[in-house]
């Protein structure tokens, strides 16, 4: 089973939400449903990246790294912006 972390945009505030999940489409539709409270009232959302990992250890490790970023800015520069264009990391084997 493959996991991932997400980061969000939101087009009504610009703000981002960082997530993980084992069903990456699922999820996404959940937040645009608003079936996600953290992310209910700050919709439409856009997917601005992913990566793919071999374990739920591994997922929650990056999202907990990615959040304690704390800045929107140098995630756009720095995380998304230097990865490969298709904006998806694999991490470990296929």
């Amino acid at each position: 089973m493959n996991f991932f972390i997400y980061i969000l945009r939101s087009l009504k505030d610009e703000n981002l939400y960082i997530g993980q999940t084992n069903n990456l489409e699922n999820r996404i539709k959940r937040h645009n449903a608003g079936q996600v409270h953290s992310t209910k009232n700050r919709r439409p959302l856009e997917i601005l990246h992913t990566e793919k990992f071999d374990t739920r250890k591994e997922a929650m490790y990056r999202e907990k790294y990615l959040k304690s970023l704390k800045s929107s800015q140098y995630i756009l520069e720095n995380i998304i912006n230097f990865l490969p264009q298709d904006k998806e990391r694999n991490r470990g084997g296929d």
